[in-house]
C-alpha cells in the first residue's frame, strides 16, 4: 500500500490525475461539461488533460517507472 502522505504517495496521486484528465478529455461529453473552464478551479482539470496530452510520452515513462519502484522496490 501506498500512503497518501509520503512523496511516493503523492506522485502516485499526481499521475493518476494527469491521466484521468487527459483520458477524459478524448470522450466528447465529459470533455465539454468537465474541460470546458479554462481559469479557475476547474481549470486545474483543464490544465492537467493538457499536460497530460502534450507531454504523454513523458507521463507514460513515469507511470511505467512508479509503477516498476512500487513493486519491486518498496
Amino acid at each position: 500500500m501506498t500512503n497518501v502522505y509520503s512523496f511516493d504517495g503523492i506522485v502516485v496521486l499526481g499521475l493518476l490525475f494527469v491521466c484521468t484528465c487527459a483520458y477524459l478529455k478524448k470522450v466528447p461529453r465529459l470533455n465539454s461539461w468537465l474541460l470546458s473552464e479554462k481559469k479557475g478551479v476547474w481549470g486545474v482539470f483543464y490544465k492537467a488533460a493538457v499536460i497530460g496530452t502534450r507531454l504523454h510520452h513523458a507521463v507514460a515513462i513515469t507511470c511505467l517507472s512508479m509503477a516498476l519502484y512500487l513493486v519491486f522496490l518498496k
